[in-house]
């Protein structure tokens, strides 16, 4: 709510003043793409693809591919692949899982796992696996060409993944060297407690990485098991923590050179120059007063 009010009134403020100054949409200079044509510019541009799918979980490039309807489904057909989500995961969670003898992932070839470990992915894939079937079954006639369609998924699936993996695994090379025992140390050592450390190292690794899920993985592979450590010793909540993790990781993340800032603006037909400032004010600026506030009613009331 906090990023929100202020972002909307950052976004009013800048908006009257521009108001004032009789600025609007200006005429395409010569030789420069028209705006219709930038999105379409931005998906085939490298850098923007790179950062992008790091940042997100589509690659751009895939935006021309696979085939569109020419009839849209109505609303209930769209929602129910949702809802069938949501059911098949609770029912596997709750109902089937824990029915199960899952005994077999003792044994020394399925490695140092546990069903807990394991339950909730199995729940997420089984319930994405059936809204895909129900999906394509009350599409069927609208899928002009199903087999392109799934390829442009497939494709469009695969930077992300490796991306994301990629972040996993060098985190936790990096709290496999010598020196990350300095580091983890300094930010242990933070004054304020574990919560304002926690905060400052997700926002230290998302600004590095230029993005938040990447740093959120790092800090949570490297030093997540620590802070759990200290949040049983201090009779911090668990949920307080990680609500401070996740806002923390959305802070300095929107650094110049982070994926969905390169790619907005590439949308958009503008630049860091004329743009940057206001994404700086409403999603950096925003975030860390919602950041101060969580940290501050933490420390007060606990986990709320």
């Amino acid at each position: 709510m906090i990023t929100l009010l202020f972002g909307l009134w950052w976004l009013g403020r800048v908006e009257a003043a521009a108001r004032r100054r009789g600025e609007g949409f200006e005429a395409v200079a010569a030789g420069a793409a028209p705006a219709e044509q930038a999105p379409a510019q931005a998906a085939e541009d490298l850098i923007v693809r790179e950062r992008a799918t790091v940042t997100r979980e589509f690659d751009p490039a895939e935006v021309k591919r696979g085939a569109c309807c020419t009839a849209p489904p109505g609303i209930l057909v769209a929602v129910l692949p949702l809802v069938v989500v949501l059911a098949v995961n609770l029912t596997m969670t709750a109902l089937v899982l824990p029915n199960l003898d899952l005994g077999f992932l003792a044994e020394e070839r399925f490695g140092p796992t546990t069903p807990a470990a394991v339950s909730g992915i199995w729940s997420v894939s089984v319930a994405l696996a059936a809204a895909i079937l129900v999906l394509v079954a009350l599409n069927y006639r609208r899928l002009a060409d199903i087999r392109a369609s799934v390829d442009a998924g497939v494709n469009a699936s695969v930077l992300p993944i490796v991306s994301v993996a990629s972040l996993v695994g060098f985190g936790t090379v990096i709290a496999a060297l010598p020196a990350f025992q300095l580091v983890s140390d300094w930010v242990l050592g933070i004054q304020g407690g574990p919560l304002v450390s926690l905060a400052v190292s997700t926002n230290v690794l998302a600004a590095l990485t230029g993005s938040a899920s990447g740093g959120l993985t790092i800090a949570l592979e490297a030093l997540g098991a620590t802070y759990m450590a200290l949040a049983a010793e201090l009779g911090i909540d668990p949920a307080l923590m990680h609500r401070v993790s996740v806002i923390g990781a959305g802070t300095l993340d929107m650094l110049p050179h982070n994926g969905a800032v390169v790619t907005l603006l590439a949308v958009c037909g503008t630049t860091h120059r004329e743009s940057y400032r206001d994404i700086v004010m409403t999603s950096i600026v925003g975030a860390l007063l919602a950041l101060a506030a969580v940290i501050v009613l933490g420390t007060l009331f606990g986990s709320f």
